[in-house]
């Protein structure tokens, strides 16, 4: 017995209807592309303002470090001996007579960067700072400096 295959009118319109025609398809990339647009930027602001907060966080823990130097030998590390002074003790006067280890070892701001530690400071006794995303004093936004002396 031989089984033929019949085709019909309602079979063929079935078989038409069952995928995405190209016009949805493209609508369909249209509205993830809208929500791209309004999305990324947002994600983009938020790994900027992350940098700026995790800066502040290093500038506090290397003032703590610091204020424990200065503790240990009634003076803060010299500009000539920078931030170095809180992992290796310093060999240029003066010499610190108690000095610790203050430090494993000493961050880079969250674009790469050293920060820069200045004795005697601009806003305070010492500062220290990080230049922003783009490594130059002054700017605004993401470029902003970020320092000991703010909040």
């Amino acid at each position: 017995m031989l089984h033929t295959l019949t085709v019909t009118p309602v079979s063929i319109r079935r078989s038409l209807q069952a995928g995405f025609t190209l016009i949805e398809l493209m609508v369909v990339l249209l509205i993830i592309g809208v929500l791209a647009a309004l999305i990324v930027p947002n994600v983009l602001d938020r790994a900027d303002d992350a940098r700026v907060t995790a800066a502040k966080t290093d500038v506090t823990n290397l003032m703590q470090a610091l204020k424990l130097y200065r503790l240990d030998n009634q003076r803060y590390p010299t500009a000539e001996q920078g931030l170095q002074a809180l992992l290796t003790k310093p060999t240029t006067p003066p010499v610190p007579t108690n000095w610790k280890n203050y430090l494993d070892q000493l961050p880079k701001d969250p674009w790469g960067n050293p920060y820069v530690y200045l004795n005697p400071g601009i806003k305070g006794e010492v500062d220290v700072m990080s230049y922003g995303a783009d490594g130059q004093p002054g700017g605004e936004g993401k470029n902003a400096d970020i320092g000991s002396w703010q909040p």
